[in-house]
């Protein structure tokens, strides 16, 4: 029987008291799911990570679970096969990381995902993004 990977989904947080609560819900739903398909371990975990908020991202986040990517990731590292980042703010679709995951499976060491629309951004956020891909 194959082991079921533990994930860490790491959650850079700045400025999101206003949507943290939300974003806990539908991740730790969504982990559930995938603990109970047995598609990852009981192990797995959400870590959110205060990117330097001055507002009530960090007492929330202590109320929730306990700078910012790359700390997050260097936190997990040792104690996850798999890793996923997603933004507090929910910009980025949860309902993709069952296909990471997938991809995963199938042999890829990195999976990123890309915006099929990017209406609500601006001209010069989208244009970076653009180029950033493009690289």
């Amino acid at each position: 029987m194959e082991k079921s990977p533990v994930l860490a989904i790491v959650v850079p947080c700045y400025k999101e008291e206003a949507v943290l609560h939300e974003t806990h819900k539908r991740l730790s739903l969504l982990l559930d799911k995938l603990i109970a398909e047995r598609h990852i371990s009981q192990d797995s975990y959400i870590l959110y990570v205060n990117d330097g908020s001055t507002d009530q991202t960090w007492p929330i986040i202590k109320d929730l679970h306990q700078n910012a990517l790359m700390a997050g990731l260097n936190a997990v590292k040792e104690r996850c096969d798999v890793a996923i980042s997603i933004d507090a703010d929910l910009q980025d679709d949860v309902n993709a990381i069952p296909e990471m995951l997938e991809r995963y499976r199938e042999g890829c060491d990195i999976v990123y995902g890309v915006r099929r629309e990017r209406k609500t951004d601006t001209f010069f956020k989208r244009s970076t993004a653009l180029a950033f891909y493009k690289l």
